[in-house]
């Protein structure tokens, strides 16, 4: 398993946890992103937001929302 902020562009896999508080859990999986889910990375810039793309909705992310959630690569 990987963190989402690990994986490289073009690379695809399947949400296995999110961790994090209350609040992070609720903003997240409010935007789509949930346990099972397919996710593509779009673009993986240092230092700058990470580009994903999930249930036909393209969303950024800074890097520590993305190191609370761990990818199983492939899909």
């Amino acid at each position: 398993m990987k963190k989402l902020a690990q994986m490289k562009q073009g690379q695809t896999g399947v949400v296995t946890a999110i961790n994090g508080d209350a609040r992070y859990m609720s903003r997240i999986t409010s935007i789509g992103i949930t346990p099972g889910c397919t996710i593509s990375i779009v673009k993986n810039d240092k230092n700058r937001p990470v580009i994903v793309y999930t249930r036909d909705t393209m969303i950024a992310l800074n890097e520590k929302e993305c190191n609370n959630i761990e990818v199983q690569e492939g899909s």
